[in-house]
């Protein structure tokens, strides 16, 4: 129960899915957790939930594509809380299912502004602070579709394929200031996100979510703890020794 005791761990895009998952198990560890996002009530209403049992989180609104609000956030944390030892890049579209010739620059532009440059602004800004205390850890969600290609939804496989890259990258940059990066792939969490695809689809959802169930030879989608778990061990001291790693969390996806 106490693996993240006294960690304070912004996320982003934390209220709902994989990100509301793992504001619940970071706290149920100890953590004082700082839930930022753009759906407000949803953000609050878990805030609320998490105090109730026990832990210790607030909700913070946060648009991640605007640098302004990003800056102001992370020092708010920082003042309420005294440090910030992780981040957790969590938010994230997946955009509009076309082929890529047929997609709008605004379009394309979107998902980049929220998966790419949000990872990007969050990253630069929560650097000083990490420096300060003298060591820190972020934690990038990126996908199965920043490893492999499934003929779908290109803006989204392009940002989260930028992200896999950009976590490498930068845990050779900022492995000098004693801060770890890693990435986490999911496989097809059954999210609100997800869901929501599939009411795009124009399928039964019950039919969809069997489609998704044939494609990991695990036999079923994940479920958001499933990555929670995973974001909790990375965000620990236990994983002190992986740096630039990427966390595959897909039921087997990927092993095809």
């Amino acid at each position: 129960m106490n693996r993240l005791k006294d960690k304070v761990i912004i996320i982003t895009g934390g209220s709902l899915g994989i990100g509301k998952s793992a504001c619940q198990k970071m706290a149920e560890e100890g953590a004082r957790v700082a839930i930022t996002d753009i759906l407000d009530e949803e953000g609050r209403q878990l805030a609320e939930k998490i105090t109730s049992d026990g832990g210790k989180a607030k909700f913070w609104h946060l648009d991640v594509a605007d640098e302004g609000e990003v800056k102001k956030v992370f020092s708010e944390v920082n003042a309420e809380y005294g440090k910030i030892d992780v981040l957790v890049n969590n938010a994230g579209i997946s955009g509009v299912n076309k082929p890529t010739d047929e997609i709008d620059l605004k379009d394309w532009q979107k998902v980049m502004d929220i998966n790419v440059n949000g990872a990007f602004l969050c990253t630069k800004h929560i650097v000083p602070y990490m420096r300060k205390n003298g060591q820190g850890n972020i934690i990038n969600l990126s996908s199965i579709y920043g490893i492999i290609g499934a003929g779908d939804i290109p803006a989204y496989h392009a940002s989260k394929g930028a992200v896999r890259i950009m976590t490498k990258n930068d845990a050779l940059i900022f492995a000098k200031d004693n801060i770890r990066v890693n990435s986490v792939h999911p496989g097809f969490i059954w999210t609100p996100l997800v869901e929501a695809m599939g009411k795009e689809s124009g399928k039964n959802i019950e039919e969809f979510r069997k489609e998704l169930d044939a494609l990991h030879p695990i036999g079923h989608v994940g479920e958001p703890e499933d990555v929670a778990y995973g974001i909790v061990y990375l965000a620990s001291d236990e994983a002190k020794f992986l740096t630039g790693s990427e966390l595959l969390i897909d039921g087997g996806y990927t092993c095809k």
